[in-house]
């Protein structure tokens, strides 16, 4: 399933990877850098003559406009703001619109939501009618999850010459199809457990979309540790997206266990999360006192011996869409793989994350299980340990166990299992096999002192993080869990487990729709 290879030189350069930051979740969703005239469709259906920019007959959409045009188009502003689980899902749906709006192109794929039948081989002669199609699904996708920004997605289909108001749902044309088919997965998605109405539990009034309504209560406070086997929310800066929390001096907030619902969202390759139960965090037992001090001096440990390449490696994998999302176009690039190649490895990738988040999201729920800095407070209270003491300082011997962070900002939810090594390991399990290759050829080049966490200090001279294969990524990425103090080694290997077992059933979901093997 790897199909033709071009020359090398066809490859994303080094300067192109670092202009392709803030991708959204596994493809990259992002906002179209063309600067062509915009063209209206005309009403019969028919899309207009393409902005000069992009060939429509030729072109790839996907890497054309959504990867590699983020950078001239200024980013993803309007999505930073959302919660990584939230991304995720948006991104699932949007590259699920691509795979069904272009299904019927195919000669063999089947819709997931749709069933739109199958095109003549004429109408498949060139990417024509693919790149429309897949463009009308994922604006009615993005203009219907994320209402506030539909004037930037409307400069997705302008720039390119499509009428974003053609609404037609016209089963002969690609713009009628590429709308049929997101709207079969908006209906189907809208009630799948994520509380996307915000009416979820019998709330009645002023819904609150995407709330809880589970009912999830912290054990521990963030000013008192009751149960130290149990999660504690953290106290931090208002504005926890930078390091240093820059926005709102003085206000500080408690963190809340981000959308414990998906636990229960309806997945798409497996019947119930409880499927890929993993064992208990023994070593997160307190009453298991050796190996729960174990475990904090690992982190501890790791923690006072961080190097440049540790560090930016954690920073890396911290930012999902870096990390883990623009990984998997430097795969499709790395192949060569034609439109029908991108899409459906965005799509596999896309599936096993989301799938992978439910099935983690249920294990953190079930064990809500303590971060480190919550045990380290535990074990060694007020006394002075050797570790990281912070931005700039480096080492140290002197710092209070109960003023210690880790170099990563903790995430809003339970430890266990690491749900960054989860996702990284059922993309790198669902690609590989796609692809049949580890092959990734993944590098990412720094500046001195460019890091985001130690500006100015990190690195101390110019430096390259570069990736040959998923087996280094994957190992990598659960790694860098454990050196930015986030993960303990029991979440890692868990989450190594887990998600490679996703991946599996999500290869197996996303291609039996590829050949046609399903039943509707």
């Amino acid at each position: 399933m790897n199909p033709h290879q071009k020359s090398r030189s066809d490859r994303l350069t080094p300067q192109r990877r670092t202009l392709l930051l803030g991708m959204l979740g596994g493809a990259g969703l992002s906002l179209v850098g063309n600067a062509g005239t915009a063209l209206a469709a005309r009403s019969s259906g028919t899309a207009a003559d393409p902005a000069p920019d992009f060939n429509f007959d030729t072109g790839n959409s996907v890497r054309e406009l959504f990867v590699e045009g983020r950078q001239a188009a200024g980013g993803l502003k309007a999505i930073a703001p959302m919660d990584v689980t939230m991304m995720i899902r948006v991104t699932q749906m949007a590259q699920l619109a691509w795979f069904d709006a272009v299904a019927p192109y195919h000669p063999t794929a089947v819709g997931v939501y749709s069933k739109l039948g199958r095109r003549p081989a004429s109408e498949r002669a060139t990417n024509r009618n693919k790149n429309i199609a897949l463009l009308y699904a994922s604006h009615r996708i993005l203009e219907t999850l994320l209402p506030t920004q539909t004037a930037e997605w409307r400069k997705i289909m302008t720039s390119v010459g499509l009428d974003p108001d053609d609404k037609t749902e016209n089963k002969t044309t690609p713009i009628g199809i590429g709308n049929l088919a997101a709207k079969a997965i908006l209906a189907n998605r809208q009630r799948d457990g994520m509380n996307q109405l915000g009416d979820e539990g019998g709330r009645k009034y002023n819904p609150q979309p995407y709330a809880d309504y589970l009912g999830y209560r912290p054990v521990n406070s963030a000013f008192e540790i009751r149960n130290p086997s149990r999660w504690q929310p953290l106290l931090g800066p208002h504005d926890r997206r930078l390091q240093q929390g820059t926005g709102d001096v003085g206000a500080f907030v408690v963190q809340q266990f981000v959308t414990p619902q998906l636990s229960v969202a309806k997945p798409y390759s497996y019947a119930h999360p409880d499927e890929f139960r993993v064992a208990p965090p023994k070593n997160s037992d307190h009453t298991n006192a050796r190996a729960y001090k174990r475990q904090v001096d690992e982190v501890l440990a790791a923690s006072a011996e961080l190097t440049d390449e540790q560090k930016l490696m954690a920073e890396i994998f911290d930012d999902k869409f870096l990390g883990i999302g623009l990984s998997i176009g430097e795969a499709c690039a790395a192949h060569d793989l034609d439109l029908d190649g991108w899409i459906q490895a965005h799509m596999l990738a896309a599936t096993a994350a989301f799938d992978t988040c439910i099935a983690v999201w249920k294990n953190k729920l079930r064990y809500d299980a303590p971060r480190p800095f919550t045990a380290i407070r535990h074990v060694y209270g007020g006394k002075k340990v050797t570790a990281w003491g912070g931005p700039g300082e480096g080492t140290v011997s002197d710092i209070p166990a109960d003023q210690w962070r880790g170099y990563l900002l903790v995430g809003d939810h339970p430890e266990y299992p690491s749900g960054s090594t989860s996702l990284m390991a059922a993309q790198a399990q669902v690609t590989h096999r796609f692809l049949d290759s580890d092959t990734v050829d993944f590098t990412l080049p720094y500046a001195k002192g460019s890091s985001l966490a130690e500006p100015g200090v990190t690195p101390v001279k110019d430096l390259v993080v570069h990736f040959d294969t998923w087996t280094e990524l994957n190992q990598a990425c659960g790694m860098s869990r454990l050196w930015g103090g986030v993960h303990f080694m029991s979440a890692i290997e868990a989450g190594w487990d887990l998600g490679a077992r996703v991946g599996d059933r999500a290869y197996e979901f996303v291609v039996r729709h590829i050949k046609g093997k399903v039943d509707h």
